[in-house]
């Protein structure tokens, strides 16, 4: 990988895939060691850096950059691991500009409608498994109720609904 986009390329498709500090480790490391461009002294050296270095432990990629292709290789990974969030700031910019917008209203009310359209037939198997008893009934319209309330976290419904499911089938055992 003795071109610079490659490992351009290979910097920002690990930045990209993993979550911050070291997580891009892994990628790097198997492409960069099949190659033969980089050995184990390089990655340990470049992560001690980025330990011992002030800021965020994902500042490595820079040091090893500079490692393996002196300043181009560590200015090359400085922009590559800079893009992703770059990018998360572009898209929220163009979110917060498009949310008051009529058509994107529209799109997120359609949206909201297709997804509650598609928990009807759901719902619909799960009383037909869970049997149609006015008990069943009876879970699902206080869950309902609760829903309506929009104070009920949505783990108390469910932990709610399985002791009321569990009474119930006990009730019936005994």
């Amino acid at each position: 990988m003795s071109e610079p986009w490659g490992l351009f390329w290979l910097f920002l498709r690990a930045s990209l895939f993993s979550t911050g500090g070291t997580g891009n480790l892994p990628l790097i490391h198997q492409e960069l060691t099949a190659e033969g461009v980089a050995d184990e002294r390089d990655f340990a050296e470049a992560l001690a850096i980025g330990q011992v270095s002030p800021g965020p432990s994902g500042l490595w990629v820079v040091s090893f950059g500079f490692l393996i292709d002196s300043w181009r290789g560590g200015l090359l990974a400085l922009l590559a691991i800079l893009v992703p969030p770059l990018l998360v700031l572009l898209i929220d910019r163009l979110m917060r500009r498009a949310e008051a917008h009529p058509a994107m209203q529209g799109f997120v009310r359609g949206m909201m409608l297709a997804g509650a359209g598609a928990f009807i037939p759901v719902l619909a198997t799960m009383l037909h498994a869970a049997g149609w008893s006015l008990p069943t009934l009876l879970i699902v319209a206080a869950s309902v109720l609760l829903a309506r309330a929009r104070r009920v976290p949505v783990i108390v419904h469910l932990a709610l609904a399985a002791a009321l499911g569990i009474l119930v089938d006990l009730a019936r055992i005994g």
